[in-house]
């Protein structure tokens, strides 16, 4: 019994082999791929990116409420280079984009799980940046993408003549509502805060114009058909009450004893769960809190990783360290009833670690021994670095 997820490197490498079976060349077009059309997708904003299989990068669009897919062509696996690191990345893409490093924004960041290249969607939005609450979506349109090879290699990705494919949500926040506590903010930024594939689907959650506007889309890939979507409601302990309007900050699709569920983060800092099953088209869901981790925080990124036996869910966060979290303890609590009033403290329910690295804004899988990561160094500068799982994992 337990979570599971094939790790990224397996992933991979089933996915080279389907390649070469399919197409018989590196960079040949794919079954997955076989109903994209060429030309230059109208993405108003990269809110988040996700790889699916083969090189297929999902960038999910809040400001036209679509999910759209491209084909970046990179199918060839890389060679896992252990000390990746980049220096100062917001100076690096500074000087290609011709600004300066202050006005370098990233917004989300996925990597290949098959050339291991790093896209990162950017905008030239920080310099407005200025509290702590804010996200950068809620600042900018990331409109910029960028590359970055294992060689550490930096170039713009071009969207122009690219082969992709777009579907839309059917029921995205109105653009013209704004944020209750974040002034001069459109809900509409957060249509789409998270998006990950998992075994034929694609997961999306963020706000929807629902009375109950926290939701998840559900959509086949390829894109067949509508999207199935449910409205969803949690207990947030740090505030004594139920809310249904909050959206999902970081998720991970889990399995335990063959049930599968989402595991969602949410800001401020309730961890929260969700049988896949009720998941159903146009229901209502309500969640089982499982922890509070922590009051005045954003949950920035969290990935799923394995060392030798041991499973672990790592999380980036805006205020507190970086956070692991054994897979066993959220094994040991499903059979428990949840948080279900205020909690004494900000503190409570599944417990978790708290880990030397600060600074960290990104996560990705790499291989089977070492995370991506973006991480803000005491310099002030934003390194792109590895971070080693035999390490979380103690």
């Amino acid at each position: 019994a337990g979570l599971c997820r094939a790790p990224a490197p397996r992933r991979a490498a089933a996915a080279a082999v389907l390649l070469i079976i399919l197409s018989g060349a590196a960079g040949a077009a794919s079954d997955l791929s076989a109903s994209f059309q060429s030309g230059d997708p109208e993405i108003r904003s990269m809110s988040a990116l996700e790889f699916g299989p083969e090189g297929l990068l999902f960038i999910g669009d809040s400001r036209s409420g679509t999910i759209f897919v491209v084909d970046t062509e990179e199918r060839t696996p890389g060679e896992v280079v252990e000390d990746f690191a980049v220096p100062d990345l917001e100076g690096k893409i500074a000087a290609i984009l011709g600004t300066t490093s202050d006005n370098i924004m990233i917004h989300d960041m996925a990597v290949n799980p098959l050339s291991h290249s790093v896209y990162l969607s950017v905008s030239r939005g920080r310099a407005a940046w200025d509290s702590k609450w804010e996200l950068p979506n809620d600042l900018a349109d990331a409109n910029i993408l960028i590359r970055v090879t294992t060689t550490g290699d930096i170039e713009e990705f071009s969207l122009t003549g690219v082969r992709y494919a777009s579907a839309s949500l059917p029921n995205p926040v109105d653009m013209n509502e704004t944020h209750r506590w974040k002034e001069g903010v459109s809900k509409r930024v957060d249509a789409i805060t998270n998006i990950v594939y998992h075994e034929g689907r694609l997961y999306v959650a963020g706000l929807s114009n629902e009375e109950f506007s926290s939701a998840m889309w559900q959509m086949d890939f390829p894109f067949s058909g509508d999207a199935s979507w449910s409205t969803l409601e949690i207990f947030h302990g740090a505030h004594g009450k139920y809310e249904t309007h909050a959206p999902i900050r970081a998720f991970l699709p889990y399995e335990i004893d063959g049930q599968s569920y989402i595991l969602a983060s949410y800001l401020c800092t309730p961890l929260v769960s969700f049988p896949l099953a009720d998941l159903r088209d146009g229901q209502h869901v309500k969640g089982k809190t499982l922890a509070e981790m922590g009051s005045g925080n954003y949950p920035l990124d969290m990935v799923l990783a394995r060392q030798g036996d041991k499973e672990f869910i790592v999380m980036a966060n805006s205020q507190l360290p970086l956070l692991t979290i054994d897979t066993a303890e959220v094994e040991s609590y499903n059979g428990k009833p949840g948080i279900t009033r205020e909690s004494p403290t900000y503190t409570e329910g599944v417990s978790y670690v708290a880990r030397a690295a600060s600074g960290v804004q990104q996560l990705d899988n790499y291989d089977d021994d070492f995370l991506v990561a973006l991480q803000r160094m005491p310099s002030g500068k934003l390194d792109l670095i590895t971070l080693s799982l035999a390490r979380l994992a103690m």
